[in-house]
């Protein structure tokens, strides 16, 4: 369409003298992302042409014509069929005029008592409803690898780290089950989100309502909406429930990175405590020898970019009077990239946890640190009545003393020990293992072996129930 040519192609064309201008054209067509809310967009129409029937503001045939029309249309767009025109700016016009064409003046009130103001808002939130269900669901699909992996080596320690310095000895499933936490509360974030993305808005029209006989709640209870929006002008504004869900995501994101981060560290040969699949791991285009841990860098990387389309949505929502602006049209690509990126981060990194090979030695080795009962040294001395700050700096003037000679704890005779620290009981050498340590552990979420198995059974149990369809955090 050339520019100053009269055109009545738009939805708004009725008041313009002159057409669009191409440059306006390109610069303002959404269709090229929007077209993925077209399983929504159909789906909330057909509830709204029967309501309009039901209502009688269609006749019932032109209603079920509508209806009809709208099946054909998803079929020829899942077929490759339909023909996406950019002139026609967006996902709901293109499907209404294709609807007109296909039968007639009837498909011309479709419209009739919506907005494209809250018909856009439906369409988001029911994709973002079916985003948190996929995400939750791969959420739990993670949490019962890192689980299962736990339980196939239950008894397996290695150090835990401060600082990235060795602290303490832990079990590697101890380690795992950390994270099995993480994603827990990133589940029931998502979950808690549903509930507020729960909401149909449909019949706010542009902001004010409608002055038509509509039935909100009977298109709410056609889409498997719980209720209906309060506030009219809220509704077609409202994109808390995307921010909501990329805060949700950059949080989610961050606790797979920090597994990455981990996993990385794991897998050098300073480490050593891990070896990834082949089908998992890349090599160098130069060097023979090098094995890399692509996938959980792929995932530390992508992190920022969830974290930048939170960042941008903030930015967008902040300034912005009521009721809808066009900013908001710059909410879904953010959306859309977020949601792709959990659909390809969670699968992946499950099939990596599923295949990592633990080394056994290694992390053994690790964790019989010289020094990594230091704190085991202190907790007996105050068991024999040492205040606690005074265990503390003889197990530091201790830790000295072996240092200046190079040796370890272990390495100290029992002479030597009486000496440094006079108050130790009869059976403190027995308590500086790496395995009595872990023992010792046992407050709730300690990492004494009966409280990480019993805590990898429960948490079982949850997420087979979870992942069956049943109730399960």
């Amino acid at each position: 369409m050339a520019a100053g040519e009269r055109s009545e192609t738009k939805p708004w064309g009725g008041r313009f003298a002159k057409g669009s201008d191409e440059l306006l054209e390109a610069f303002s067509a959404s269709i090229h992302f929007d077209y993925r809310l077209y399983p929504y967009d159909i789906a909330g129409s057909k509830a709204h042409a029967r309501m309009l029937g039901r209502q009688g503001l269609v006749p019932p045939e032109e209603a079920e014509a509508m209806v009809e029309g709208l099946e054909a249309i998803r079929a020829d767009i899942e077929a490759g069929r339909f023909q996406w025109d950019p002139k026609l700016e967006d996902v709901h016009m293109n499907i209404e005029r294709a609807l007109a064409e296909r039968i007639g003046p009837a498909g011309e009130k479709l419209h009739t008592a919506r907005s494209r103001n809250d018909q856009v808002v439906l369409d988001t939130r029911c994709f973002v409803r079916d985003a948190v269900n996929a995400v939750s669901g791969l959420v739990v699909g993670l949490r019962l690898a890192l689980v299962r992996r736990g339980l196939e080596h239950s008894d397996l320690i290695m150090p835990g780290y401060t600082h990235l310095q060795r602290a303490q000895p832990v079990l590697l499933a101890h380690h795992l089950m950390a994270y099995q936490e993480m994603l827990s509360r990133d589940n029931e974030r998502l979950a808690d989100l549903s509930r507020r993305v729960d909401v149909m808005p449909l019949g706010s029209a542009a902001l004010a309502g409608t002055g038509l006989p509509i039935d909100m709640k009977f298109v709410a209870r056609e889409l498997g909406f719980s209720r209906v929006s309060a506030n009219s002008m809220d509704a077609v504004s409202d994109r808390d429930f995307i921010v909501e869900f990329l805060s949700v995501s950059a949080m989610l994101m961050m606790h797979l990175s920090r597994l990455s981060e981990d996993l990385i560290l794991w897998a050098t040969s300073e480490f050593g405590f891990v070896r990834f699949p082949d089908e998992l791991a890349t090599g160098s285009s130069i060097m023979p020898q090098k094995k890399n841990p692509d996938v959980p860098e792929l995932v530390r990387g992508k992190t920022g970019r969830v974290y930048g389309h939170l960042v941008g949505l903030l930015t967008i929502m902040k300034g912005l009077p009521l009721s809808y602006n066009r900013d908001l049209q710059e909410d879904k690509e953010p959306l859309f990239d977020t949601v792709d990126t959990l659909a390809a981060v969670l699968p992946i990194m499950t099939r990596l946890i599923e295949g990592l090979e633990f080394q056994a030695e290694a992390m053994r080795a690790a964790a019989d640190d010289p020094f990594i009962t230091a704190t085991d040294l202190a907790d007996h001395l105050v068991r024999q009545g040492v205040p606690f700050r005074r265990a503390h700096a003889l197990v530091g003037r201790t830790v000295r003393y072996c240092l200046e000679r190079g040796i370890g704890l272990s390495n100290l005779s029992r002479e030597e020990l009486v000496r440094l620290c006079p108050e130790v009981g009869e059976n403190v050498q027995r308590e500086l293992t790496i395995e009595a340590s872990v023992s010792a552990r046992t407050t709730p979420g300690g990492t004494a072996p009966g409280q990480v198995r019993a805590a990898l059974r429960k948490a079982l149990g949850r997420l087979e129930k979870a992942a069956s369809g049943k109730k399960g955090r």
